[in-house]
Order: structure tokens, then sequence, then C-alpha cells
């Protein structure tokens, strides 16, 4: 009888510490968007579905690297989720983004036009003293800024250790592609490329494709929320990354 009654407890207590486990997650998210909410454009789902997806790969070693951070909100995020253990890079003109060219769609060069728009932002501009203002709430000590634009800085500043995740939302075509050339290969096997704009223009979905293409990379293109990303493989693997 005991030995009964304690297999169908058993089973109660399990489901009731995971759904505990799930509620705490779901405050700590909630609670890291709302500190963070005034230095990122990014939506509460949004910004949450970005948490979730590193979570996933919080075991994986390596630093954080975010390539387009606007006011800093989303690396403010992810140091607070992921912690002081980690150094963060923080790469930025600080000047908004570059003329948008064919390759990254009409609806792109049209949105670079339109400055009255809500989300225009001023080109997606902002002071650098507002990402450094986002990193020090979140509480590491252990963060760079990078001023400058991609392919002018990413050539020069090299990270000493493995990336862990690298989070891309440089729009565009040119901007995407110099980062994952200069990047990609410090990214630890198992680490995630999160890519911000990859549904919203057409520049940065073609230069995640021809990277793939062009250096015969196996990693597949997947979907999580709001955002695609794709999970680091081996060199030599020559078989798909399963779901």
């Amino acid at each position: 009888m005991i030995t009964s009654v304690r297999a169908s407890v058993v089973p109660l207590v399990r489901n009731f510490r995971g759904f505990a486990s799930s509620r705490l997650l779901n405050w700590k998210l909630r609670r890291i968007q709302e500190q963070c909410r005034n230095f990122t454009m990014i939506s509460r789902d949004g910004f949450i579905d970005n948490l979730r997806l590193i979570d996933s790969v919080k075991t994986i070693p390596g630093c954080v690297v975010e390539c387009g951070v606007w006011r800093g909100g989303m690396s403010a995020g992810m140091a607070m989720f992921l912690g002081p253990g980690r150094k963060y890079y923080l790469f930025d003109s600080f000047e908004g983004l570059p003329p948008a060219k064919p390759i990254d769609g009409e609806a792109a060069n049209h949105w670079q036009q339109n400055r009255e728009a809500p989300g225009y932002f001023d080109n997606c501009s902002a002071p650098e003293k507002f990402a450094t203002s986002a990193m020090t709430m979140a509480g590491v000590a252990s963060f760079r800024i990078v001023k400058g634009w991609f392919d002018r800085t990413l050539p020069i500043e090299r990270m000493r250790e493995p990336i862990a995740v690298l989070r891309l939302d440089g729009d565009w075509y040119e901007s995407t592609t110099t980062c994952l050339e200069h990047l990609f290969g410090q990214v630890s096997v198992g680490g995630v490329v999160i890519f911000d704009d990859y549904y919203t223009w057409d520049g940065c979905s073609r230069a995640v494709h021809d990277f793939l293409s062009r250096h015969s990379r196996p990693e597949r293109v997947r979907t999580f929320g709001y955002f695609a990303y794709l999970l680091k493989l081996p060199e030599s693997s020559g078989a798909v990354d399963a779901e």
C-alpha cells in the first residue's frame, strides 16, 4: 500500500517542482525585461524570447557578443540572466545605421527614407552613454563597448575567449556579412548565433544564407519566437543538427 501511494505521489511532486521552476523562470525573465525596457526597442515578448533562447546554451563556455546594441538593453538583459562570470562585448557605431542598399530590399530602403515613422528611432542611433548605463545597471564589471562601424572595428578587435552567444542586430546585408565573416569562426561548438532581423529585412536573411553557402556550413536556420538562430556545429560535421 505504501509503495503504491508513493508511486502515485512522486510524479505529482516532480510535476509541481517543474511547474514551480517554470513559474520562477518566467518571473525572472519578466523582471529583467522590466528593468531593461528603457534601453531597448525590442518588444516585451521578443526580449523574453531572446533570454529563453540563451538559457538553452548557458552551459556553453565563452563570452557574449552583440553587434548592433542601440542603448544596450539586450546586452544588459543577457548579462543579468547569464551573470557576471562572462565577458560581454557590445559593438555599435552609435551613429545609426549605414545607408541601405538595393540588396537589403525595397522595404528597407523605404523605411530608412521615412524619418517620421514611429519605429525610426533616429535611424537607430543612440549615444554610447546609454549602453554604458545599461551594462552598469546589469551589475557586470567585465564588459567592453566598441564604438565604430563593423568593417573597421571587427578586423582589429579580437576576443581572447570563444563566443558562447553571438547576437547580430545589424539589419543590412553588408553589416550581417561582416559580423559573420569576422566572428562566426570564434563561436563555440554548441554556441548560438541569433539573427534579430532575419524576418524583417531581406538583406539580413540573404547575408545569412550566402555566408552558410559560401563556407559550406551544415548549420540549419531555426526559429524561436520572434527570431531566427542557429547552433554552431563542429567544423568537420556533415550531419544535420537534430531538433
